[in-house]
């Protein structure tokens, strides 16, 4: 039987990055060879001590994860970055590597997708029937996912309500995909503007987003699993997909290992800026679940479209949407219209002092200078010439490489 954690006790983390070639840029669907390179045969899942890796549903985006829960958040930046480097190594005499951020900025999805051929591989060509895997939204998406554990009802209750509030304000936070195709797409979060458009033809996976006013596990059941299982069952006649897996909210609840998912964190950098990110949201929720900022009662009464309107402005303009509904920033002790740059940095005030000191370098950056996806753009300067881009995004896999931040 799974072990059950309390609220807090353990995290578990994955990270997504895009294998590419060191001289063009260009998409190399490698994985497999990279799979099969370090552990002697091919098998989707590797575990190197506490980092595991694993393929993904297109062949040239390889996860890495905490090999199961940890206790330790801040030893992981440092983790990760031994295993890129290893992952940079191995792919180093196939003239590939590693590429940071949460979408390619040329990757034409038409030509260049390659769907992961070897294990599980039937649930990828279903999905493939179903949504045509040949677009930005489904092969070029790479992000954070946080997993954070409750030990029953009550636990999921508070959990639940506190990330549904906070998850408008994530891509404020995280955004890193502002170019798509060579071209400035005007959103700074695009992988989430596919994200939440990609699976329109079957609503019941994706809802709006934002999680439903649910906070028990028989709720859950009743008016998100079932719903989907009933939408799914024309398309999947052999029965080989799991509610939990095409459960596509933004944070989704796996009843399996008892924790909430949050999957609206883009990629960044390297690990040093997505472990402090990681630690700012932990640190925000634990606020909001020992009710600090507000109640219980006042998290729990909104409904997923108004928060949604809220997520969808700053998928577009990132930290510089003006929050005007007073309402929900009194949710985070906030008085009055400000934009979502300025709520991270109060809400870093009062988080800052339970963070590890490691983590205030990478927020300050982000927090003063800008998201990472306006730091490409400022960086880019108007020329979107494919030898720019490539010159820029060579800097981003640079930082992977050192696990250094992405001047402003």
């Amino acid at each position: 039987m799974r072990k059950k954690y309390h609220l807090f006790d353990v995290i578990g983390i994955e990270l997504e990055y895009m294998l590419v070639s060191k001289t063009t840029l260009k998409i190399t669907p490698f994985v497999d060879t990279l799979l099969t390179i370090k552990n002697g045969e091919l098998t989707s899942d590797i575990e190197n001590g506490r980092i595991a890796w694993s393929n993904e549903l297109v062949g040239h985006v390889v996860e890495l994860k905490t090999n199961g829960p940890t206790k330790n958040l801040n030893a992981l930046s440092e983790l990760f970055h031994q295993n890129i480097i290893e992952i940079n190594t191995i792919l180093k005499p196939l003239n590939a590597q590693l590429l940071p951020t949460a979408s390619h900025p040329l990757m034409n999805p038409i030509t260049d997708t390659e769907l992961w051929k070897h294990s599980y591989s039937e649930v990828y060509e279903l999905y493939n029937r179903i949504f045509n895997c040949q677009g930005h939204g489904w092969s070029n998406v790479q992000s954070t996912h946080i997993n954070l554990p409750f030990y029953d009802d009550a636990e999921f209750e508070k959990l639940h309500a506190a990330i549904r509030i906070l998850l408008p304000l994530i891509p404020g936070l995280c955004a890193s995909s502002p170019i798509l195709e060579g071209k400035e797409t005007g959103f700074k979060d695009t992988r989430l503007e596919y994200y939440k458009n990609n699976q329109k033809k079957i609503p019941e996976l994706t809802g709006s987003i934002i999680p439903e006013k649910i906070f028990s596990k028989k709720e859950y059941y009743t008016n998100i699993f079932e719903p989907i299982n009933k939408a799914i069952k024309s398309y999947d006649t052999n029965n080989i997909l799991n509610h939990h897996f095409l459960n596509s909210r933004g944070a989704i609840a796996r009843f399996d290992r008892n924790a909430i998912e949050i999957r609206l964190v883009d990629i960044q950098e390297c690990p040093k800026a997505d472990i402090a990110i990681c630690n700012l949201i932990v640190e925000t929720l634990k606020l909001l679940i020992y009710e600090k900022l507000s109640p219980l009662s006042n998290q729990k009464k909104w409904h997923e479209n108004h928060l949604f309107d809220i997520l969808n402005a700053t998928i577009k303009d990132g930290e510089q949407h003006l929050i005007l509904n007073l309402e929900y920033l009194k949710l985070f002790g906030i008085e009055k219209a400000v934009n979502v740059q300025n709520i991270w940095k109060h809400l870093y005030e009062l988080a800052k002092p339970t963070m590890d000191k490691s983590h205030y370098e990478a927020i300050d950056l982000i927090l003063n200078k800008g998201t990472l996806a306006t730091r490409i753009l400022n960086a880019v300067k108007g020329d979107f010439s494919e030898l720019n881009i490539i010159k820029i995004y060579n800097q981003l896999a640079n930082c992977l490489q050192e696990n250094t931040l992405f001047p402003s």
